[in-house]
This record gives structure tokens, C-alpha cells and sequence, in this order.
């Protein structure tokens, strides 16, 4: 007979398991950090009156919503801008990283490994006085305030995702296929566009829904290159937020955060493991 006690013993006989409540409590304090932000945005969203020190708001309703979407509002040019800056980064990015990413792949280049930190400079260094620098360059050779110099921008921020997620995705495909197309009387440029291609594809997607999300959310850049000219959705989030229209940053920022959210589920899909155990080697 056994004399150590097991759990199900202590339920049985009644006792509560106090290992319970620290766990329950980390769960409680995570589940605040993450979700309470969230409810507190989407509270100022419908809040027409909220005052201090009203906990909750005193008057519900969606006049601020109806003032988002009015024809003479500037939220939906901004979020025209926005999508339109975000397509032509990622048509940009993927132009230059697809053939970047084979090479670094498959091709056996020296200081490889140099290449791929190279690409994070633009995120080693604090973004403002690097825009700042850009901006004055960009002024002078007249792409200050312009759509083009706004996605010039982007896409130094979008090549890292695009390169790097792009050269995992043709590393995770076995030499062996581009090989047996190529003994089959295929030319190198059809083996890639017909076999190498297809396959990595859904790492391509992947990267591609990276860079247009980075793009959707760029601020500092957008803010030192193409104010007040070209106007996208962060730009109206902040100028609202800075003059204490809270419900118009709140949707404005709502907007932006439901494309984030939604294009994570199709990421989790198209990105595999074997395309992740490959990022960065």
C-alpha cells in the first residue's frame, strides 16, 4: 500500500491545493497587461462623454465613427495613402529580396553572414536621427514630401523582413528538386520561376504581409519624410492623440490594428517551421 498522497487524494478529502493561486494570479496579471489596453481603447472608440474620475464612460454612442467616415474626413484619404504605401513597399521589397534571397541561399557568397547583419542596420541604430539625416537628403534631391520618398523609407525597414524571411524560405527547399529539374533539360532561369519559386512562396507571403504591416504602422520615417505633404493613418493617430481627440486616435489606431491582428492568422499559416529553423543561417 502506498502511503504517498496524491492530488486527486487532497480534492477527495477536501483540501485546496494552494499552488493554484500564484499561477492564477501570473495568469490574472498577464491577462491585464494584454487585454487591458484593448478594452480601454475600444471603450474610447464608442465613448461620446468621459471625464476624470469616471471610471467608465458617461455617455455611449458612435458620432466620432460617423465623423471618421464622412466623405470630407481625412482618415479615409489617409488610409488610401497608407494601403497604397504599403503595396508599393511590398512590390519594392519583394522586387530586391527574391533575388537577394536566392543568392544568399543557394549561391556560396563570401561574408554571407556580414550581408544578413548588414540588413539590420537600419534597426541598430535609433530611427530619429537617421530619418532626420534622410529627410535633409532627400530634401535637397527633391523627394522630401513626396509618396515615392515615403516608400524609399519603408522599404529599408521592409528588406530586412523580406530578405531574411525570403532567404529562409529557399533554404528550406531541398537542393535535390532545383537538381533534378535542372538534369531534366531545364535552363537555371525556368528551374527557379517553375520549381524554386513555387515553393517558397508561402515564405514570400509570409514576408510579404511583414513589410506591408511595418509599412501600415511606420511613423517616424513617414512623419520626417512626408509631412505635411503625404498624410497616412499613423500621422492622423498621432496629430488626434496630441490634441486630446481620444475617440478619433482610438478608432484611428483600432483601424490599424485590425488588419495586424487578421494578417497574423494568415502569417501563422503560410510560415512553416522548417521556413523558421532557417531565419538567419
Amino acid at each position: 500500500m502506498s502511503l504517498v498522497a496524491t492530488e486527486a487524494d487532497f480534492q477527495r478529502a477536501g483540501f485546496f491545493d494552494w499552488r493554484w493561486i500564484p499561477r492564477a494570479l501570473g495568469l490574472g496579471v498577464l491577462a491585464f497587461i494584454i487585454f487591458g489596453p484593448l478594452v480601454n481603447l475600444l471603450l474610447w472608440t464608442v465613448a461620446e462623454r468621459w471625464y476624470f474620475p469616471h471610471a467608465l464612460p458617461l455617455q455611449y454612442g458612435f458620432s466620432y465613427w460617423g465623423r471618421v467616415f464622412a466623405p470630407r474626413a481625412e482618415a479615409m484619404s489617409s488610409l488610401f495613402t497608407s494601403l497604397l504605401i504599403g503595396c508599393l513597399v511590398v512590390a519594392l521589397s519583394l522586387v530586391l529580396a527574391i533575388p537577394a534571397g536566392y543568392a544568399l541561399a543557394r549561391l556560396k557568397l563570401p561574408f554571407r553572414s556580414i550581408v544578413l547583419l548588414a540588413l539590420l542596420l537600419p534597426n541598430a541604430f535609433p530611427n530619429l536621427p537617421i530619418y532626420v539625416n534622410i529627410a535633409r537628403l532627400f530634401y535637397q534631391i527633391g523627394l522630401n514630401g513626396t509618396v515615392l520618398g515615403v516608400v524609399l523609407v519603408h522599404t529599408t525597414h521592409g528588406l530586412v523582413y523580406a530578405v531574411w524571411i525570403g532567404t529562409a524560405a529557399f533554404s528550406a527547399i531541398e537542393p535535390e528538386l532545383e537538381e533534378a529539374a535542372r538534369s531534366a533539360g531545364a535552363s537555371a532561369m525556368r528551374a527557379f520561376f517553375d520549381v524554386m519559386l513555387p515553393l517558397a512562396a508561402p515564405g514570400l507571403m509570409a514576408s510579404a504581409i511583414f513589410v506591408f504591416l511595418d509599412s501600415l504602422d511606420e511613423f517616424t520615417g513617414t512623419f520626417f519624410v512626408g509631412a505635411p505633404d503625404v498624410t497616412t493613418l499613423p500621422l492622423l493617430l498621432y496629430t488626434a492623440g496630441a490634441g486630446g481627440n481620444y475617440q478619433i486616435a482610438s478608432i484611428t489606431a483600432l483601424i490599424l490594428l485590425v488588419p495586424s491582428i487578421a494578417f497574423m492568422f494568415v502569417v501563422e499559416r503560410f510560415l512553416r517551421a522548417d521556413v523558421l529553423a532557417k531565419v538567419g543561417q
